[in-house]
């Protein structure tokens, strides 16, 4: 919108032959309140000068499809048009090349580009760290945190381990990397995890990659594997079904679905790892960020978008199906929470010699 600028002195304007001056038979109250009318007319909307996309806004998903970071993305194009929250299309854009520095580095470059955004897991952190890309999330803008994903450590429902305690001491016994810990890629959140464990634990395995969640409870349901640290959502169904087994969240609370999920216990029944003598957190980012050079009205924009969505059924209801920690920051809350998020990777990447050098 353009700013409404007043006429210059040399044009000649509508309101020249106005003369503001006390006339005959008028109070001079009479004469200033139409001043004052008139002057409002000069004075811009401030509902109308905010910001807004005026083009189709780019969603970046620095992965392939059909994953968690694709399926929540396209999830939340589906509430945004279901429910006419933006004037404008919003197109989502897959691109995973180099475990997601394609995405980010796009990003980094499109400068003051406000039609962009991008959805983040926490290889915000990994991809830099385990690849030398030079990028930094600092080379963005933070928008906002829209979630935390958990995760679990699982066993077969036939395995005799019933806690942490009793697993940690049962991967000492079997000695070093006999026990077969599964996940979802390498040097990344899962693999991470199992790091950390074996940091605070004292023990050793030997970590057994595969392509997505699903196939790591299938391998764990046919014990091809000791264990896994999987989301919710990708081994529900096995734990609904009788065949796996949770012993602890890695969240720094217990997740607080108090629903009945399987064998009469809900998400909440499970202990958090720390609780149960495993000193281990860990939570998976979801957020969202924009290039450089954005405004702080065109941040507050997607902000307030971002708010919307989570007040959706729609929304909250994805939410309780994967056990997601809901918790929501933007500004100072979220470059906090983001600066101690990468002192943790670096700090258990460079442990378990997991960085580029």
């Amino acid at each position: 919108m353009k700013d409404v600028q007043r006429p210059r002195c040399a044009r000649k304007t509508p309101f020249d032959s106005f003369a503001f001056k006390k006339p005959y038979g008028r109070s001079l109250a009479s004469g200033t309140a139409l001043a004052g009318a008139l002057g409002l007319l000069l004075i811009p909307n401030a509902a109308q000068a905010a910001w807004e996309p005026t083009k189709s806004v780019e969603f970046v998903v620095p992965a392939g499809t059909g994953g968690g970071a694709d399926q929540m993305a396209r999830m939340i194009q589906g509430i945004i048009q279901k429910n006419n929250l933006m004037g404008q299309p919003i197109v989502v854009i897959n691109k995973s090349g180099g475990a997601g520095a394609e995405g980010f580095l796009d990003v980094k470059s499109s400068n003051r580009n406000p039609h962009k955004i991008i959805i983040t897991l926490s290889n915000l952190f990994t991809t830099p760290l385990a690849t030398g890309v030079p990028f930094s999330w600092k080379d963005m803008t933070p928008v906002a945190m829209l979630a935390l994903d958990n995760f679990v450590l699982w066993v077969n429902s036939e395995a005799p381990q019933k806690s942490p305690k009793e697993f940690v001491e049962a991967a000492k016994e079997g000695g070093a990397n006999r026990f077969k810990m599964g996940g979802t890629g390498s040097k990344q959140e899962d693999q991470i995890i199992t790091a950390a464990i074996e940091q605070s634990a004292g023990v050793t395995f030997t970590y057994v990659p595969y392509k997505g969640g699903g196939d790591v409870a299938a391998q764990l349901v046919g014990n091809h594997i000791n264990a896994s640290v999987n989301n919710p959502i990708e081994a529900v169904s096995q734990w609904r079904a009788g065949a796996l087994r949770p012993l602890c969240v890695f969240d720094k609370e217990r997740i607080p679905l108090k629903e009945p999920v399987a064998d009469g216990k809900s998400w909440n029944s499970i202990p958090t790892c720390k609780e149960s003598g495993l000193d281990v957190e860990y939570t998976m980012l979801r957020g969202i960020f924009m290039g450089p050079g954005v405004t702080p009205d065109q941040i507050a924009y997607y902000v307030d978008l971002f708010k919307k969505v989570r007040e959706t059924e729609e929304w909250k209801d994805f939410m309780a199906k994967g056990a997601f920690n809901v918790s929501f920051k933007t500004g100072d809350d979220f470059k906090t929470w983001l600066t101690a998020a990468e002192t943790q990777h670096k700090t258990l990447m460079d442990k378990a010699g997991f960085t580029k050098q």
